[in-house]
């Protein structure tokens, strides 16, 4: 390994004409072009998407949803999951309502230091979608309706102790440190959202991308900010 690095910098850093030779040709070679015949790579690449779907089926319906499936204490009816199968850590009970539709890219996390006393409710026509994280210290509950886009997070508990000592011998976070949350029917939440334990958010209510929930919020607003906050009502004019 080191003999191949130095050769790679005697390439790149000498100014001898060996080097410079040397290098043009890697370069030639490395940036090399297939001309894109339009009716061929068309074709090909018709063909690359419809096999990736049908294998992506194929996985989805007879591996990745049923494994995902027996690991519920309830699930609905029409239940769609896409891109894989979520990580469940922690010993948390889901339950999950009719026509969810959940992407694989997920985790679903129960408190550690209470295992099988964490609870997720997922009610009816449920999106929770790519990247999300569900941290359930005690109890979540998704009401039906709900909209989670990419990278939402609901943060039941935060994993860790604030005293230093604790956090350093690995302890878990105390009880203070946890709470329940609560969406309920209509709420959608954009892209990057944390909502942190002890939160309701009341129906209807829209929450802008990035925003960070850390109280309670009433039925039928747009809250945006860190932490949010209200900023108008539901069809109130700008």
């Amino acid at each position: 390994m080191q003999l191949l690095y130095s050769t790679k910098m005697w390439l790149k850093k000498s100014e001898t004409p060996l080097a410079k030779k040397m290098m043009s040709l890697i370069n030639t070679i490395r940036f090399l072009e297939v001309p894109t015949i339009s009716i061929v790579h068309q074709t090909l690449y018709w063909l690359h998407i419809s096999i990736e779907k049908f294998i992506s089926n194929v996985m989805r319906i007879c591996y990745w949803t049923p494994m995902f499936k027996s690991q519920l204490s309830k699930s609905g009816k029409r239940f769609y999951l896409y891109s894989g199968m979520p990580m469940v850590l922690g010993g948390v009970k889901i339950s999950v309502g009719d026509d969810v539709r959940m992407s694989g890219i997920s985790t679903l996390c129960g408190r550690s230091s209470n295992t099988g006393k964490a609870e997720l409710i997922i009610g009816n026509n449920v999106d929770i979608g790519w990247q999300n994280s569900i941290n359930v210290g005690g109890r979540i509950v998704i009401e039906d309706n709900v909209r989670l886009a990419g990278k939402v997070m609901l943060s039941g508990f935060p994993g860790h102790p604030l005293n230093a000592e604790k956090r350093a011998k690995g302890l878990p976070e105390e009880g203070h440190q946890v709470g329940d949350i609560v969406l309920k029917k209509d709420v959608w939440l954009a892209t990057g959202v944390i909502v942190m334990a002890g939160v309701t958010i009341g129906e209807g209510t829209v929450v802008a991308a990035g925003s960070v929930v850390t109280h309670d919020l009433p039925a039928g607003v747009i809250a945006a900010g860190m932490p949010a906050k209200v900023i108008k009502q539901i069809g109130e004019q700008s």
